[in-house]
């Protein structure tokens, strides 16, 4: 693989590569508060429902930011790809959310191999 970030992926194999090494747990996490401002703004969107688009934005802006993470600390550890990638995330003090993107840092190339098999049992 030639980029310099790792190709992230959540499938547990990537199709027309093959895994060479399987280096471990790899993960990129971050803890994201929004302002007061945002938090009453916030809160008068909940007065009439619909979708809140301050808490869409952060949301967007954590997983991203824990991807970025994740792809970094992988790299660091030389895995040029993350197989099985997922989210989780935690509310902490009411106030912060914690996201963590983690998987599984591999070291994968291409293969020539036409087809490839996947046995799910």
């Amino acid at each position: 693989m030639s980029s310099t970030k790792p190709l992230l992926v959540t499938a547990n194999y990537i199709s027309g590569y093959r895994v060479d090494k399987i280096i471990g747990l790899t993960f990129g996490i971050t803890v994201r508060s929004r302002g007061l401002g945002g938090n009453i703004v916030a809160g008068l969107r909940t007065l009439k429902g619909g979708e809140i688009n301050e808490y869409t934005s952060l949301a967007q802006q954590a997983r991203q930011e824990a991807l970025d993470r994740l792809a970094d600390h992988a790299a660091k550890l030389g895995a040029n790809a993350v197989i099985s990638v997922q989210f989780d995330s935690t509310e902490l003090a009411q106030s912060m959310t914690e996201i963590i993107a983690f998987g599984t840092a591999v070291v994968v190339s291409q293969t020539t191999d036409s087809a490839q098999f996947v046995k799910l049992s």
